[in-house]
C-alpha cells in the first residue's frame, strides 16, 4: 500500500490516507471519453435511457445528474417519466421498447418505483445485455460463476478504488459488513475473484466486532451511522465506507463528531450532517479510508457510465476495431 498520497488531518492522533472517489472519478471519465470517441469513430454512440416514475425529489436529482454525466461523455441519454400511478404492465411495455431500440445501450430503472408496481418484474424484464445497473438474475450469476458480465455499480466502484490505490487485494483478510443482492453480495464476489478471503458479516453475525478486527480490508454497507466503531478497525487496514447516512439529532451528531470540533460546528450551523457507516474515528486507526462525501459516491454514477460504454461494446463487438474491444475501465471492476 503506498502510504505518500494525501492524507486527511485527524483531530486527535495519526492519520489515513484518503482513498478519493473524487479523482477517481475524474481520472476514468477522462478514459471513458477517449473510449467514446473512438466508438463514434465506428458509427457508434453509447445511450442510455432512464425511467423516472413519478416526482420524487431524490430521484429527480439523480437522474439529471446521470443524464449530465451522459452530456458530459458525448454520450446519447434519453428520459421516460411515466406518471406516478402507471402499472406494472405499462412500466413492462415501455422496458420492451427500451430493450428493442438500438440506439438504447443501457436502461436505469430509477428507485424506487410506486408502491403499486411489482420492482422485481420490471428489474427482471430489463435485457441483461442493457442492464447496466447490474441487478438482473443472469448478470449476477455470471458475476457468480466469473463470467463476462454486468456488475453492480457501486461494487465495481469499491473495487476501483482499491485497484486505483495500489491496495492489495489477493491474499488479503476481507470483510465485508452487509449482505444486500444490490452492494454486499456482489462486493464479497468480485474481493473472491481478485483472490481475497472473505467473510460476509450481517446482523446475526456473532462477535462482530473481533471479526473486523482481523480484517485488511474492510468494506461497511449497512445504512446506519456511525455503527462500526474506530476500535473494530485494525491499524492500517483499508476501510470503504459505502454508508451516506444523513444525521440530524443533536446527541448522535455529538457521538459522531466528538473528535473533530469543525464537523460538530458545521452540523450545529446546518441542522444536519452526511456521515458513514464507519465512526470517523476511524480515521485515525486506518491506513487508508473513503470519505463521506467523496469516496463511494461519486463511483457510483462513474461507473453506470462506464457500464454503458462496456454494454455497446458487448452488444455491438463485431463492429467495433479490436484495440478497443476488450478494454477501458468498464472491463477493469469485474474480475
Amino acid at each position: 500500500m503506498r502510504v505518500h498520497e494525501k492524507k486527511e488531518k485527524g483531530e486527535c492522533g495519526m492519520t489515513a490516507r484518503i482513498l478519493d472517489g473524487t479523482k477517481i472519478r475524474d481520472a476514468i471519465f477522462g478514459e471513458l471519453k477517449d473510449e467514446v470517441a473512438i466508438l463514434a469513430s465506428t458509427g457508434i454512440r453509447p445511450g442510455l435511457a432512464a425511467v423516472l416514475v413519478g416526482k420524487n425529489p431524490a430521484s429527480e436529482i439523480y437522474v439529471k445528474s446521470k443524464i449530465a454525466a451522459c452530456q458530459q461523455l458525448g454520450m446519447g441519454s434519453g428520459l421516460i417519466a411515466p406518471a406516478a400511478s402507471a402499472s406494472t404492465a405499462e412500466l413492462l411495455a415501455i422496458v420492451e421498447d427500451l430493450n428493442r431500440d438500438n440506439d438504447t445501450d443501457g436502461i436505469l430503472i430509477q428507485l424506487p418505483l410506486p408502491g403499486q408496481v411489482d420492482t422485481k418484474r420490471v428489474l427482471e424484464a430489463v435485457d441483461p445485455a442493457k442492464d447496466v445497473d447490474g441487478f438482473h438474475p443472469v448478470n449476477l450469476g455470471r458475476l457468480v460463476s466469473g463470467r463476462p458480465g454486468l456488475v453492480a455499480c457501486t461494487p465495481a466502484g469499491c473495487m476501483e478504488i482499491l485497484r486505483r490505490n495500489e491496495i492489495a487485494i489477493e491474499g488479503a483478510n476481507a470483510v465485508v459488513l452487509g449482505r444486500s443482492d444490490i452492494v454486499g453480495k456482489p462486493m464479497a464476489l468480485l474481493l473472491m475473484h481478485a483472490n481475497a478471503t472473505v467473510t460476509i458479516c450481517h446482523s446475526k453475525t456473532k462477535d462482530l466486532a473481533e471479526v473486523v478486527r482481523r480484517a485488511d480490508i474492510v468494506v461497511a454497507a449497512m445504512g446506519k451511522a456511525g455503527f462500526v466503531e474506530a476500535d473494530w478497525i485494525r491499524a492500517g487496514a483499508a476501510v470503504i465506507d459505502v454508508g451516506t447516512n444523513r444525521v440530524t439529532d443533536a446527541r448522535e451528531a455529538e457521538r459522531l463528531f466528538r473528535n473533530f470540533p469543525a464537523r460538530l460546528e458545521k452540523f450545529r450551523a446546518k441542522g444536519n450532517a452526511l456521515v458513514g457507516d464507519v465512526h470517523p474515528d476511524a480515521v485515525n486507526v486506518a491506513g487508508a479510508i473513503t470519505p463521506v462525501p467523496g469516496g463511494v459516491g461519486p463511483m457510483t454514477i462513474t461507473m453506470l457510465m462506464s457500464n454503458t460504454v462496456k454494454a455497446a461494446r458487448m452488444r455491438r463487438a463485431k463492429a467495433i476495431p479490436r484495440t478497443i474491444s476488450a478494454g477501458g475501465p468498464a472491463s477493469s471492476g469485474g474480475r
